[in-house]
């Protein structure tokens, strides 16, 4: 064996010892590289999404980007007028369109969205964040929602004082007799 044959033997041990090495050279170690599994379901939702010039319901694009659990209640929200688009309210079957402003009401919160890709069915969280650019206003904190009238966990059964003034926050006391 001359020095080449060596040095070709000494690479090939390299590359199956060190996944890192390929016979393309070193792995790209980028943090801002998209990931492959990522880039593959972009890919096939792409494929499965509406051709060119074809648009989509606005019930069924959010309800595929994530913004609701289930179609219906995507369709449900458009019809109680908790979903605009481009300021105006909508109904379920509204086309929507790349460069469309979406906001949907949820719990006293409203998210913010602009179309960035069409898509009609259901893709995961990572490849539905990139079909939309969100510019909702960050979320209100946990404590100013908390309901009123909750018990730390062990504290036992309530007295009848702490009972009475648990109904006062829940406004039993104050309202009318109950019964006939």
């Amino acid at each position: 064996m001359d020095a080449k044959d060596t040095e070709t033997d000494t690479a090939t041990a390299t590359d199956l010892r060190d996944p890192a090495h390929t016979a393309s050279g070193p792995k790209d170690t980028d943090p801002k590289a998209p990931d492959p599994k990522v880039a593959a379901a972009v890919a096939a939702a792409e494929a499965a999404g509406p051709q060119s010039g074809e648009t989509v319901r606005i019930d069924s694009w959010i309800w595929s980007v994530r913004l609701v659990k289930t179609r219906s209640m995507g369709a449900t929200a458009c019809r109680g007028g908790h979903v605009r688009v481009n300021g105006e309210r909508v109904k379920p079957a509204h086309s929507v369109r790349v460069g469309d402003e979406v906001r949907v009401r949820q719990e006293g919160w409203e998210r913010i969205v602009v179309v960035k890709r069409l898509i009609r069915k259901r893709v995961g969280a990572p490849v539905a964040a990139q079909c939309y650019i969100d510019k909702s206003p960050p979320p209100p904190p946990r404590e100013a929602v908390a309901p009123a009238g909750i018990r730390d966990r062990g504290t036992g059964r309530p007295t009848k004082r702490d009972r009475r003034e648990l109904e006062r926050l829940r406004g039993m006391l104050g309202g009318p007799p109950e019964g006939p």
